[in-house]
């Protein structure tokens, strides 16, 4: 095949892609015409490489590289999948029971979101930003948030070695975790008698779709031991499911819209309270948040906050509400995209911005591989504005 009729083929497959990451698929009328001028531009490029670049043009390897940076100039969980990985993800089964409990997206790296409550990631000290570099010696610079999330999966009792980068570190640190099987830890409560009378705090570490009943109990307990606010910290709260969220944030707010689905084609769905008005929470609440606040949480964070049943302190959250699937292209290969997303009630989006807390507070975490402090600043801080001792 000649390298002209070879680029002609290779660019009837961009075009497929494209239309399907910016046209039909996402539903957008008038993409066509953008598409279009955009393929002109491509194939422009292409050709100019093909003919002037000084060594010989490896086409496949242009191609594909050209394809993933399409997929991933959408979001970080979106990805452009061989036709071998797509057959591996959608001809396997359920994945395996071991976890080390680490919830993980793609940002030039694979990077972690949140590790789960008592999981082996959390008792190692990993933390939402830490970058890994590698898995078992794999490098993840072109590897996708969907194949990370294969890879760190197992037999329970497995080991597996992880790179990790945190900050301006210039070394990977390698550290050995053995998988878990673990279940979803459930909603608890405490009362902050040293910090401030009458506030109660509630821990939610994950919005399965069991969760509003085991917060609803915690809440109670609390009220019952004589809280008057509520404390809800949702910072590395990364799993669960938007129905769980949704149900969650229904405790809290009496009447209105909890959130937005917003599907292709303009296709919405608004999720309403429907509460009559009487929510079975109704403490005032202060979130706290952080960059491991993602997901189903930073659903019911924005319920609560644009209903105004709470205010936030902390960090800015991961900004991730979308839902994805996989599609399959004419060649084998496939997109993992996202199909659809989740909106504030206000309409405001969430992906791929994520919330800004009411008060940021500035945490520096330890380099990797020392103890984390035993200082909770956050907490300190949420505390100080609850009791109205904040810049005294």
């Amino acid at each position: 095949m000649s390298s002209k009729t070879r680029i002609t083929v290779l660019l009837a497959g961009i075009s497929v892609v494209a239309f399907t990451l910016i046209g039909g698929y996402l539903g957008r009328v008038s993409a066509g015409e953008d598409t279009y001028r955009h393929l002109r531009v491509f194939e422009d490029v292409v050709s100019l490489i093909s003919n002037n670049y000084v060594e010989e043009v490896n086409l496949d390897e242009v191609m594909d590289g050209a394809l993933r940076g399409l997929a991933e100039g959408l979001d970080s969980d979106s990805a452009y999948l061989a036709p071998e990985d797509a057959d591996r993800i959608e001809r396997s089964g359920p994945l395996p029971d071991g976890r080390v409990g680490l919830e993980v997206t793609r940002r030039y790296y694979l990077q972690v979101i949140a590790p789960l409550e008592d999981s082996p990631a959390a008792e190692a000290n990993i933390l939402p930003g830490d970058f890994v570099r590698a898995i078992d010696g794999e490098p993840t610079r072109r590897l996708s948030a969907i194949e990370g999330r294969r890879l760190l999966r197992g037999e329970p009792g497995t080991e597996v070695t992880l790179s990790l980068i945190r900050g301006s570190t210039q070394e990977p640190y390698d550290i050995t975790l053995t998988r878990e099987a673990m279940t979803a830890p459930a909603a608890a409560g405490r009362m902050l008698a040293d910090e401030g009378a009458g506030i109660g705090y509630l821990r939610i570490p994950d919005f399965g779709d069991a969760a509003a009943a085991g917060i609803a109990d915690a809440a109670a307990a609390l009220a019952g031991n004589g809280a008057t606010h509520l404390i809800v910290d949702i910072r590395g709260t990364a799993e669960g499911t938007y129905d769980g969220a949704v149900g969650a944030a229904r405790l809290f707010v009496a009447d209105g819209a909890i959130a937005i689905r917003e599907e292709p084609g303009d296709a919405q769905e608004t999720l309403e309270a429907g509460n009559d008005g009487a929510a079975a929470i109704a403490l005032p609440v202060t979130l706290l948040t952080n960059y491991g606040t993602s997901g189903p949480a930073e659903v019911f964070a924005a319920a609560l906050l644009d209903r105004d049943r709470a205010t936030s302190v902390g960090q800015q959250t991961s900004g991730r509400t979308s839902l994805q699937r996989l599609v399959r292209l004419p060649d084998g290969a496939g997109l993992w995209i996202s199909w659809a997303r989740y909106v504030r009630p206000s309409g405001d989006a969430i992906h791929p911005f994520g919330l800004q807390p009411d008060v940021p507070v500035q945490v520096t975490p330890p380099e990797l591989g020392e103890p984390l402090p035993d200082e909770d600043v956050v907490l300190d801080r949420a505390v100080e504005e609850v009791t109205g001792s904040a810049g005294a």
